[in-house]
């Protein structure tokens, strides 16, 4: 299975929009959204399944990618851990899974899933929009994996 693990891209703190899940994205965090889905179109990253967080700027992260996937909306992924990320994609059988999630579970999930990793100033943090194309050699996430690539918005600049 081919995994891409993406962080939503930025979100705007300053909106008076309810609690943290329904926070949106900033303009900078949409043009990176519409850019990190330009990205995916013309690299030939076409995902048979999503699964994305259900928090507001998950959902904007995943319509402004502008790409035809079935999608799973999942509460469980809000704020989740790097064990319920993985619990997720375990669960899954399609050729290539998009999973679009929050820091720090996000962040921890590619770190145990790549290694050594690549020689990106960003990967550590996982910035917003953090994008890593891993590569498995079976369903099992705990199995060695090939990082493709990994990006960030900042990257396309």
């Amino acid at each position: 299975m081919r995994l891409i693990l993406m962080r939503h891209a930025e979100s705007d703190w300053t909106s008076p929009a309810g609690g943290d899940r329904d926070r949106p994205l900033n303009t900078q965090g949409n043009a990176a959204a519409t850019a990190l889905g330009r990205w995916m179109q013309e690299n030939a990253f076409h995902p048979d399944l999503c699964l994305c967080s259900s928090a507001r700027r998950t959902r904007e992260t995943l319509a402004r990618l502008d790409i035809d996937v079935a999608t799973h909306f999942e509460d469980t992924l809000y704020l989740a851990d790097a064990a319920t990320l993985a619990e997720a994609a375990e669960t899954e059988t399609v050729k290539t899974l998009l999973v679009i999630a929050h820091n720090p579970g996000i962040a921890e999930f590619a770190h145990q899933l790549v290694a050594p990793p690549p020689n990106h100033t960003r990967f550590d943090d996982f910035p917003p929009g953090a994008t890593a194309v891993i590569d498995h050699v079976g369903q099992d996430t705990h199995e060695p994996a090939k990082l493709h690539t990994f990006v960030v918005p900042n990257d396309f600049k």
